[in-house]
């Protein structure tokens, strides 16, 4: 029997096939939360890019903005505790110092002048290294193994300053040490100076082709072919190389910027003559000349704090200094607190070579719930101030109320009865509302839906079927699905937008609240007119779209008088409709309206302002309007006033504890819809 094979291999990359899949109605909740806090949509968005979004099951830890740039600054901190950037010169006096050391155990053997005049010559050398390596120039060793560490000194130097600029170049302690003919062990590019000549010739020549406009990439191409050992990075194209040289030399020159002074002059003497004696010079000096022509903006200057327990040589500090600024750059584009900040700013391949594939596949789930949220009609506008469309908004409404609901339990079914959230008027039935579960015998011109099974049986009941199967029902068999009964409804929230609803922590609740009281009449009751009103110092109406984004004013004033104006005007354009009317409040009534329509405030509050919020009460009472007010103090002020409304009103007072606002309110609602307002 043939099986087929499976052939399994190594993960190579991409997006993580086992990521769970984006959440973007998810998201939208995430934002929305914001800017219910007070957040503008730009910055919920940015809230949310920074922590992250969790996956449509609520589940794992989200990997946001901030925790990749908290990783980057691991890794920084991690290279800047490597060591010291003085490892080339600290190498360079070792062996100058053991040159000199086994040059003179050698002249102490010898009784000759020659060797006390050699002796003298090097009692006279300068203390700086570079000072006296140049004087060591034309000295001829006695000592074979001094000579040795001297010509070590020279290889040592040229090697760390051309790897600096090439890390082709750059080699470990190891493969220094390393004998040649240990074929096994990785070597480093030759140091042959006529190769690094002929490279650097290339390189300007082909830089100058570019300038011209002569560059094509069949040049690029061969150079790499030839010249490619130089260059472990790989670089695509020509640009591509330039920008990886101009990194290079910009650490190697921030690496002498970090050094002291004295020790800064004196490693720049002595690459300059090592450089010099090889006849590099002027190649090095062209292409110096061209980098930083061709890329200004490089950090070219400056110091990087290095500290640890080693010495890094100039090829490894450089590369140190290199792996910083790049992780400068990416930590900054992380932080996207920058004028026009944007994801697309965040290099994947600086995010892979600092953080790994998965930190990739973050920042890419990012961008994906970025363009997500605006694909899906969620978010307008501009990048750097997008807002809210209608879409979102309904969204939002529907996650309040969600929210809500899920935050109560519903209470058990009543028998015959619509107990819970989702209860509503259970008689008299009528034409209108929601199925109740039965039937009834259809009317003449019933608009009602036909329930087909209980039709068919009453027409096959009474013999009204036919030996092929036929029914044929007469219109005393149709039967109908009884529905609810239900009034329209005038419904009227009035909101305290004075700040110490801020102050108090209420303010996110009570615009939830608002959100899916809207919600609620919009999907279950459209036949409802509902009204949303806020009042501080005046009060005036708050359309549903302006709500997530609506935020207190700093005036001073609590104007219930005007408001309750506002909400019978409403009550008058709906004369035949049930009225409802909620008052949310933290404070007793402290303003009210003057004659020429101005507020007055006044603390405590005056006899005219209660007097004329008394008023209201008492108009909204002829209409037959009986307040519902929600109480989010416990001030005895406030108490002693919601007392006088329920006794002037025959309303009732509601007293949340907090955190039940929004359930408490919309139970209130729902038990006034069903004419029961006492089952809350």
């Amino acid at each position: 029997m043939r099986m087929d094979r499976v052939r399994y291999r190594a993960f190579e990359g991409g997006p993580d096939p086992l990521a769970p899949p984006l959440d973007i109605r998810g998201a939208l909740d995430e934002v929305g939360r914001g800017v219910m806090a007070g957040a503008r949509p730009g910055a919920a968005l940015r809230e949310l890019l920074r922590t992250g979004a969790h996956d449509s099951g609520g589940q794992g830890s989200p990997t946001g903005l901030e925790e990749l740039r908290r990783r980057v600054g691991e890794r920084i901190e991690r290279i800047r505790a490597r060591g010291r950037l003085d490892g080339t010169l600290r190498e360079a006096r070792a062996l100058l110092g053991q040159a000199i050391s086994e040059e003179r155990a050698v002249l102490a053997a010898d009784d000759s002048d020659d060797a006390r005049l050699r002796e003298a010559e090097l009692a006279s050398l300068p203390d700086a290294t570079a000072a006296a390596v140049q004087r060591l120039a034309a000295y001829r060793w006695r000592s074979e193994t001094a000579r040795t560490c001297y010509e070590r000194l020279l290889d040592h130097v040229l090697r760390e300053t051309l790897a600096s600029r090439f890390p082709g170049l750059h080699s470990t302690a190891e493969e220094r040490d390393a004998p040649p003919a240990d074929a096994g062990r990785k070597q480093p590019a030759p140091r042959d100076p006529r190769r690094v000549r002929a490279m650097l010739t290339a390189l300007n020549a082909m830089l100058a082709n570019d300038d011209r406009g002569a560059h094509t990439p069949a040049a690029f191409d061969r150079f790499m072919a030839e010249h490619g050992d130089f260059f472990p990075e790989r670089p695509r194209d020509l640009d591509d190389l330039v920008d990886t040289l101009a990194r290079r030399a910009a650490a190697a020159q921030r690496v002498l910027d970090s050094l002291p002074t004295e020790e800064r002059e004196e490693l720049t003497s002595l690459a300059d003559q090592v450089i010099e004696a090889e006849g590099l010079t002027p190649g090095l000096d062209v292409l110096s000349g061209t980098l930083r022509r061709r890329h200004p903006g490089l950090a070219w200057s400056g110091a990087e704090p290095m500290d640890g327990p080693g010495a890094l040589d100039l090829g490894e500090a450089a590369s140190a200094l290199r792996e910083l600024a790049d992780l400068a750059e990416l930590e900054t584009a992380l932080g996207q607190d920058y004028p026009g900040a944007a994801l697309e700013d965040i290099d994947d391949a600086a995010v892979r070579r600092a953080l790994g594939h998965s930190a990739v596949d973050s920042v890419n789930r990012l961008r994906a719930i970025e363009r997500g949220l605006r694909d899906a009609g969620y978010l307008r506008g501009t990048r750097n101030r997008p807002r809210l469309t209608p879409k979102a908004l309904r969204r939002l409404g529907e996650t309040a109320l969600r929210d809500l609901l899920a935050a109560d339990r519903p209470a058990p079914r009543r028998p015959g009865g619509h107990g819970g959230w989702n209860g509503h008027s259970a008689a008299p039935l009528g034409a209108t509302g929601e199925p109740t579960g039965t039937t009834c015998p259809a009317e003449p011109g019933d608009e009602r839906p036909i329930d087909v099974v209980r039709t068919l049986g009453n027409a096959i009941a009474g013999g009204r079927s036919t030996p092929e199967g036929r029914v044929r029902p007469r219109p005393a068999d149709i039967e109908v699905a009884e529905t609810e009964h239900r009034t329209s409804a005038a419904v009227c929230l009035l909101v305290d937008l004075s700040y110490s609803m801020v102050r108090r922590g209420l303010w996110t609740s009570t615009k939830q609240t608002a959100m899916a009281l809207h919600t609620l009449v919009g999907t279950r009751f459209p036949q409802d007119a509902i009204r949303i009103i806020g009042f501080d110092d005046h009060a005036r109406d708050i359309p549903a779209a302006d709500l997530p984004e609506l935020a207190p004013q700093r005036v001073q004033g609590t104007n219930l008088q005007h408001a309750l104006a506002l909400a019978g005007r409403h009550l008058d354009r709906h004369p035949d409709f049930a009225p409802i009317v909620l008052v949310i409040t933290d404070g007793e009534p402290t303003a009210h309206l003057a004659r020429d329509g101005s507020p007055t405030f006044q603390w405590p509050p005056s006899a005219q302002t209660t007097a004329a919020t008394l008023a209201e009460v008492d108009r909204m009472t002829r209409r037959g309007a009986r307040l519902r007010v929600v109480l989010l103090a416990d001030d005895p002020g406030l108490r002693t006033f919601a007392d006088t409304i329920t006794r002037r009103n025959g309303g009732d007072v509601i007293r949340p504890d907090g955190t039940d606002l929004g359930t408490r309110v919309l139970r209130d609602f729902l038990a006034q819809r069903r004419g029961n307002p006492t089952d809350r």
